[in-house]
C-alpha cells in the first residue's frame, strides 16, 4: 500500500471517530429526544383512568409484606390544579438553609418540597430557581419517604401517606432539627427526627417505642419516588434514571425505559452498603441506609398511561422488646451534584463509592483528574473558560516530546520528497519494489509517514474526555466566559443563519437539515483555524485525499456548532497553538512552511516556479 494511501485511511479513521461520536452524542440523542416529546404528548392527550399507576404509588406499608420483600407502595391523591394547591393540602413544616428552601408535609411526614437556592433554570438572575421535589397530588410529583414496616403474620399499625404527625417546630434550619410524632393509639409511638447540614444532606432518624405487653418485629425502609417520565437531555453520553450501588454489585445504571425491559419492570439486588435513587444531569435524590446493615435494594415501575417509577430499600428486621425503643437512620440526598460536595460525603459519611453518582463515564481515570485540574486552576482565574485554555496549554507541554518527534518526522518527510520521486521514477512500473525503496529510505532517515495525523490522534481522547467534563459537570453549567458566550456547557448562541439574531427564527428546528444549522461565531472560528493548520502542510497529491483535506474543516465547522461552546474553544485554541507549535518546528528544522503557498494556489495566485 502507498503512503499516500495509508495517511488517507488514517485520517478517513479519525474522521469517521469523530463523526461517529458526533452521531453518538448529538444528532441521535435528538432524535430520541423528539420521539420522547411526540410520546408524552400523546400521553398526555391520552384521559389517564381513575387512580391510574396506583398499584406502584410510593408511600405505604404493604398489605404482604414478608421478611426481606421490597416495600410496596399505596394510592397517591388524585392530580391537583397546581403544585400550590398540592403543597396547601397538608400543614407544612418550612424548610430554610444556606443551599434549600421548602417543606415537610404533616400529613404523611414526607420532604416532598424541595428548591435550590443557588442554581436557576436559565443564565438570567431573574428567571426561577431549580424546583427538585414536589408534593403527591402535584403536577409532576417528586418525594422521599422513610418509616417502618410491619410483618404480616403480627401487623402493627404503622405510618402511612395519610398519616397526621404532629410536630415539635415549625421550620427545620442547619442548627435545628425537627421531631414528628405519632401515636398508633394501641401503644406504639413513632418519631422521626429530621436533621439537615448546610449543604443537600438530611438526617432522618426514625424510632419505635413500644408500650405493649409484646415484642415488635419491624423493617425499616427508605424510598424515592416521582411519577410521570421526567423529562432528559436524552444524550448516550449521560446517564439519567435510576442509579445506585448495592452491596458489592457495580453501579447500577437502569434509564426509564430500561426498567420496563426488566422483569416485572423491576430490579432487585441486596447487600450491605451502598445508596440507590434518581439522577438527573446535574441533581440527584437518593437514600442512604446504615452502611453497616444489610439491604435490599430496589428499581421498579408500574402504571399504564402514566408511569410511577420508584427506589426503594428494605433494611433487615428490628425486634423492639416491650417497654424498650429501636431506631433506624438514614440519610438522604436531594441537591446539586457538586464534585468537592459528593467526594466530602462519600469521605465523612462512608458511603460506598457515592463519587460514581456523577457520571464521569468509562474514562474516569481521565475524566475526573482533568477536572480537578481545571476546576484548581478556576479558584485562581475566576473563569472556566480561561481555565480551559491554561488546561490545553498543559495538556500540548505534556505531549510536546510525541507531537515535537511527529512534527520533525514530518519535516524530514519533506526534506525527503525529492527521492521519493526520484524512487517513483526508478521504478514506475514495479509498485512492490517502489513500496520496499521507499521503506527502506523512511528507515533511514528516521521518517514516520503516519507522523501528521500522530498530533491529532492524541488529542482525541482529551477532546472526548474534555467534553464529558463540560457536559455533566455542575461546576460548568452556565459558567460565562466573555463576550456573548453565557454558559460554556451550551452551543455558542450565536447564529449566521439567523444574521447573528437579526432575523427572529430558528433554523435548528427545520426538518432533517435543523441539526446542521447550529453554526455560531466561536465554530467559524474554530473552522478557520483548522482550515489554517491544513494548509501548513502540503498539499496532498492523491485528488480523492485532497478534496477530503479541503473540506474537512467545513465538515468540522457545522459538527461542532452544536457542541457545547467551551469544548469549541478548546478545539479552536489547540488549534491555534498547534499551527504555532508547527510552524516554529518546522523554522528551526530548516524546512519550508507551506501555509502562504497553498494559500496562494486556493486564491488563484498560482505556485512559484
Amino acid at each position: 500500500m502507498r503512503e499516500d494511501q495509508k495517511n488517507l485511511f488514517l485520517a478517513m479513521g479519525l474522521s469517521l471517530l469523530v463523526i461517529v461520536g458526533w452521531q453518538y452524542f448529538y444528532a441521535g440523542p435528538k432524535l430520541e429526544r423528539a420521539k420522547d416529546t411526540i410520546a408524552q404528548t400523546q400521553n398526555q392527550a391520552a384521559p389517564a383512568a381513575p387512580n391510574a399507576g396506583a398499584a406502584n404509588t410510593p408511600g405505604v406499608a404493604p398489605q404482604t409484606l414478608s421478611p426481606g420483600a421490597s416495600v410496596a407502595p399505596a394510592a397517591e391523591p388524585t392530580v391537583e390544579a397546581t403544585r400550590d394547591a398540592a403543597l396547601a393540602a397538608s400543614k407544612r413544616i418550612s424548610i430554610d438553609t444556606p443551599e434549600l428552601s421548602g417543606s415537610i408535609a404533616l400529613t404523611g411526614g414526607r420532604i416532598d418540597d424541595l428548591s435550590l437556592k443557588s442554581y436557576r433554570e436559565t443564565v438570567d438572575p431573574q428567571s426561577p430557581i431549580i424546583t427538585l421535589l414536589s408534593p403527591a397530588g402535584s403536577p409532576e410529583p417528586y418525594y422521599v419517604d422513610t418509616g417502618f414496616v410491619s410483618q404480616p403474620a403480627a401487623p402493627v399499625a404503622t405510618p402511612k401517606a395519610d398519616t397526621p404527625w404532629t410536630a415539635d417546630a415549625t421550620k427545620l434550619t442547619v442548627d435545628k432539627p425537627v421531631t414528628l410524632t405519632w401515636d398508633n393509639g394501641a401503644g406504639v409511638i413513632f418519631h422521626r427526627e429530621i436533621a439537615v447540614d448546610d449543604k443537600y444532606m438530611f438526617t432522618v432518624k426514625d424510632s419505635v417505642q413500644n408500650k405493649t405487653g409484646a415484642p415488635l418485629t419491624l423493617f425499616p425502609y427508605a424510598l424515592t419516588a416521582r411519577r410521570g417520565k421526567p423529562k432528559t437531555s436524552g444524550y448516550a453520553v449521560l446517564h439519567e434514571g435510576f442509579l445506585g450501588v448495592i452491596g458489592t454489585s457495580r453501579v447500577q445504571e437502569i434509564t426509564y425505559d430500561g426498567i420496563e425491559k426488566e422483569t416485572s419492570a423491576t430490579r432487585i439486588l441486596d447487600g450491605m452498603g451502598g445508596w440507590l435513587g434518581f439522577t438527573d444531569k446535574y441533581w440527584a435524590v437518593v437514600v442512604i441506609p446504615d452502611q453497616t446493615r444489610e439491604f435490599k435494594g430496589r428499581f421498579s415501575s408500574a402504571g399504564s398511561a402514566v408511569k410511577t417509577y420508584q427506589s426503594d430499600l428494605l433494611e433487615s428486621a428490628v425486634s423492639v422488646a416491650p417497654g424498650a425503643s429501636e431506631d433506624a437512620t438514614t440519610h438522604i440526598f436531594a441537591g446539586a451534584k457538586v464534585t468537592k460536595t459528593i467526594d466530602a460525603y462519600q469521605a465523612s459519611l462512608g458511603i460506598k463509592n457515592f463519587d460514581l453518582m456523577i457520571d464521569w463515564g468509562w474514562f474516569y481515570f481521565i475524566t475526573k483528574p482533568l477536572f480537578w485540574l481545571i476546576d484548581f486552576i478556576f479558584k485562581f482565574v475566576g473563569n472556566f473558560g480561561v481555565a480551559i485554555l491554561i488546561v490545553t496549554v498543559l495538556v500540548k507541554a505534556a505531549f510536546f516530546p510525541l507531537a515535537n518527534k511527529s512534527y520533525m518526522s514530518m519535516a524530514k518527510m519533506k526534506a525527503i520528497q525529492p527521492q521519493v520521486a526520484a524512487l517513483k521514477e526508478r521504478f514506475p512500473d514495479d509498485r512492490q519494489k517502489q513500496q520496499q525503496e521507499m521503506m527502506e529510505l523512511y528507515k533511514r532517515e528516521g521518517v514516520n509517514p503516519v507522523a501528521g495525523c500522530l498530533p491529532i490522534a492524541i488529542q482525541i481522547p482529551v477532546f472526548f474526555a474534555l467534553y464529558k467534563v463540560i457536559f455533566i459537570t455542575i461546576e460548568m453549567r452556565q459558567a460565562p466566559f466573555f463576550g456573548w458566550i453565557k454558559d460554556l456547557s451550551s452551543p455558542d448562541p450565536t447564529n449566521v443563519f439567523t444574521l447573528f439574531g437579526l432575523i427572529p427564527w430558528d433554523p435548528t428546528h427545520l426538518p432533517l437539515l435543523g441539526q446542521f444549522l447550529a453554526l455560531g461565531v466561536w465554530p467559524m472560528i474554530m473552522g478557520v483555524s483548522m482550515f489554517v493548520q491544513m494548509k501548513m502542510n502540503p498539499e496532498p497529491a492523491d485528488p480523492v485525499q485532497k478534496q477530503m483535506f479541503t473540506w474537512m474543516p467545513l465538515i468540522f465547522t457545522f459538527m461542532l456548532g452544536a457542541f457545547p461552546a467551551g469544548l469549541v474553544i478548546y478545539w479552536t485554541w489547540n488549534n491555534t497553538l498547534s499551527v504555532l507549535q508547527q510552524g516554529l518546528i518546522l523554522k528551526k528544522a530548516g524546512v519550508k512552511i507551506e501555509l502562504f503557498d497553498n494559500l496562494g494556489k486556493m486564491f488563484g495566485r498560482g505556485a512559484k516556479t
